[in-house]
């Protein structure tokens, strides 16, 4: 028998006749005789900093190889509690399943893109895992060509995932990435279209890559074998000999490296990216053996992204511009700054994120009021927003559905919490809108039954923080409707207000969905992230406990019926705030939850690590060790009561190692003063996203769902 099979009969077979109860108060939910908890064992060990040792009896967890049997033993008794807990609302999960399942037009496909001679689509069928990745020649007419067919390519893997795929100029050759295992760690591979023939064995460890002009070479970027850090450019030819030839390496640690060639097509870009600076580096596409020359040196807080057109480029860069401005530059000029002017001078009030440029217009993605809209704007200086229809809603770039400069028609997508995902076309010239695709919702869903609402939540140091809310009409704000609150907070990263047909089975029960725009994020500006990282991280806590806080004073939820739920950084704020106010939750989610922050980032060696002391601080150094040390959620578990917690992670994920939420649940066991709920579950195939096929996810986000319905003693 194997140890996984060994460890789920263990706890199995003591499983009693399950009893359904009642909630209680919040840490204290009333559950059927269940086995009893995994406990981890407690062995000795001793973190070792410069600032201080600390005691970590739990650290044997980490197994880098994933093979240690007492580890996988471990983690499978834990499986197998969190089965035998789920097995009470087991039918809940199913009617859960069938109803997310039920919303989704299954056979349904994207709006294609006309690029280079060809129309490029995405595609699923009924009852399928994978997308299909397929394109037509000159008319949607024409006949059907499948470049990649997800399922097919999936069969005998536990895991598999395209990460992207491009063809080359003269639409011959196609290359591509896929993952088998769920490490982000992909294997380039090139096919002759034509012919069938495959042209390069499998190229691993390659995190992006392009086509160059010539259509023989690729450049690629080869992530580091231990910390699967993306340092090194190669140059692969098809049908060279010997080893690639490298480019570039990156040996300042704190920095990504990506490839990537302008709108134009006519540049190569290695672009190479800090938290605090950028450089990116440029060489004509259809030189791909020559030099590359570097656009602008890196500068600390210097960060700026070119686009090519015509005989110059337009930059986005917060040179001055904290908020970001957009400024051009001749080509050849680029490395003198005095030669650089602006286009769209900065604004403290307008945060600029992304733009694109096209042969007479630009359009530019931007935040104001905390929502991201779309202007557009001639080169003459001519310029509107695009139409909103609600608030809060989002507007945004279609990036990858606008590859021609030569158009007057851009596409758009837009979406809010109460209207699906829909996808426009406007000419720019004329004014006219085209609806091409509105994602649909299968059932009775009529967006006329759901409301949307923004509230601003006073901080605790009197900052306004916005948040996003839905509902269904006719949901009392008198105190009594169950709340479920997301938030992220990290990296700058901005949890726009979009709408989710799975999110419908909680509303439909009753509930209020709120997504708090915490610091840390970049809703409100560059100062909105800066407030919530380094010194500052604080502040992504108590923000998120402040809006709580105003949802049940404004009446929108009930004390007792408050649920939370946050993933990767996001876990590492579920977690913090279960230690700070566990009083508040009735119960937590944390997806692969960044909990034992202080160890990991002293540690260089694991993933991500050295790119992100811009982000948290290096704990190896004075004062960002005591600070850290200060929220980590692993080092401040107290003997206290905590909230009902789900707690999930994949084996093999390389972006919060899976030790790391092992622990954590470990020590939650052995020191919390309650006994509510605390169950987790390993993916044993997978990674930081989850299971790969569509149905597989919505299987999670069902499983997900019900754990907080059960706990608010709806199980039907």
């Amino acid at each position: 028998m194997s140890i996984r099979a060994a460890a789920r009969l263990m706890v199995l077979s003591s499983l009693l006749a399950l009893v359904a109860c009642a909630q209680t108060r919040n840490t204290e939910v009333a559950t059927p005789q269940l086995p009893s908890e995994p406990q981890a064992e407690q062995r000795p060990f001793v973190v070792v900093s410069p600032q201080g040792d600390r005691e970590d009896p739990w650290y044997w967890l980490r197994d880098d190889e994933r093979k240690d049997p007492d580890v996988i033993a471990y983690l499978e008794a834990e499986n197998a509690y969190y089965e035998a807990y789920e097995s009470r609302y087991a039918g809940l999960v199913d009617t859960l399943f069938d109803e997310i399942v039920g919303r989704i037009k299954q056979d349904d496909s994207s709006v294609p893109v006309f690029d280079n001679g060809y129309w490029y689509y995405t595609r699923f069928e009924e009852g399928k895992q994978y997308p299909i990745h397929a394109r037509r020649k000159g008319s949607m007419d024409a006949p059907e060509e499948v470049l990649l067919d997800g399922n097919a390519m999936a069969e005998g893997h536990a895991f598999f995932q395209i990460g992207s795929y491009e063809v080359s100029d003269d639409n011959r050759l196609l290359a591509w990435a896929e993952d088998t295992v769920g490490r982000r760690q992909y294997v380039l591979k090139v096919r002759d279209l034509a012919s069938g023939e495959m042209l390069a064995d499998g190229i691993e460890r390659v995190s992006s890559f392009t086509w160059a002009g010539d259509d023989r070479h690729l450049l690629y970027v080869e992530n580091h074998p231990v910390t699967l850090l993306s340092y090194r450019v190669r140059r692969h030819e098809l049908g060279g000999q010997g080893e690639d030839a490298v480019v570039y390496e990156e040996t300042d640690t704190s920095f990504y490296t990506f490839v990537g060639r302008s709108r134009s097509r006519d540049y190569l870009g290695i672009y190479l990216r800090s938290t605090e600076a950028t450089e990116v580096r440029i060489l004509e596409a259809d030189d791909p053996t020559g030099a590359f020359r570097v656009f602008m040196p890196r500068e600390r807080e210097h960060l700026y992204l070119p686009d090519h057109i015509g005989d110059r480029w337009i930059v986005r860069t917060n040179k001055d511009a904290p908020n970001f401005r957009l400024m051009s530059v001749p080509v050849g000029m680029e490395s003198d700054f005095e030669r650089w002017t602006d286009v769209v001078p900065h604004s403290e009030e307008v945060f600029i994120e992304d733009f694109l440029v096209f042969d007479t217009f630009m359009a530019i993605g931007e935040r104001s009021g905390g929502l991201l809209r779309v202007r557009v704007r001639d080169w003459d200086g001519t310029e509107n927003y695009l139409a909103a229809d609600e608030d809060p809603s989002t507007t945004w770039l279609s990036n990858g559905g606008n590859p021609r400069l030569d158009t007057t028609v851009l596409r758009y997508a837009y979406t809010s919490m109460t209207t699906p995902t829909t996808i426009y076309d406007i000419d720019v010239a004329s004014g006219e809108r085209e609806l091409l695709k509105r994602d649909p919702v299968l059932g009775d869903f009529d967006p006329a039954n759901y409301q949307t609402e923004r509230v601003w939540a006073t901080a605790r140091d009197g900052e306004k923080i916005p948040v996003s809310l839905v509902y269904r009409k006719g949901v009392k704000r008198d105190g009594t409707a169950p709340l479920y609150q997301y938030a992220y907070g990290s990296y700058g990263a901005s949890m726009d207000p979009s709408f989710s047909s799975e999110r419908l089975s909680l509303l439909e029960r009753g509930f209020v969905y709120a997504i708090a725009h915490i610091r840390g994020g970049q809703e409100m500006g560059r100062r909105w992230y800066d407030d919530g990282r380094l010194l500052n991280k604080m502040n992504t806590f108590t923000d998120f406990i402040d809006v709580t806080r105003y949802l049940v004073k404004e009446g929108y939820a009930a004390p007792d019926q408050v649920y939370a739920m946050g993933g990767s950084a996001g876990g590492l704020l579920m977690g913090a705030v279960a230690n700070m106010a566990p009083e508040l939750y009735a119960g937590m989610v944390a997806h692969v939850p960044f909990v034992d922050i202080v160890s990991t980032m002293l540690d260089e060696s694991i993933p991500l690590t050295t790119n992100e002391f811009d982000e948290w601080g290096n704990p190896k150094l004075a004062p960002w060790y005591e600070y850290m040390l200060s929220y980590s959620p692993y080092d401040n578990v107290q003997a206290q009561d905590y909230p009902p917690l789900l707690v999930t992670t994949g084996l093999y994920d390389s972006q919060v190692q899976y030790w790391e939420p092992a622990k954590w649940v470990a020590r939650l066991r052995a020191t919390r003063t309650n006994s509510a709920p605390l169950i987790f579950r390993t993916t044993m195939e997978a990674g930081h996203g989850g299971r790969s096929g569509r149905f597989e996810r919505l299987r999670e986000r069902a499983q997900e769902y019900a754990f907080i319905l059960d706990l608010a003693g709806q199980r039907k």
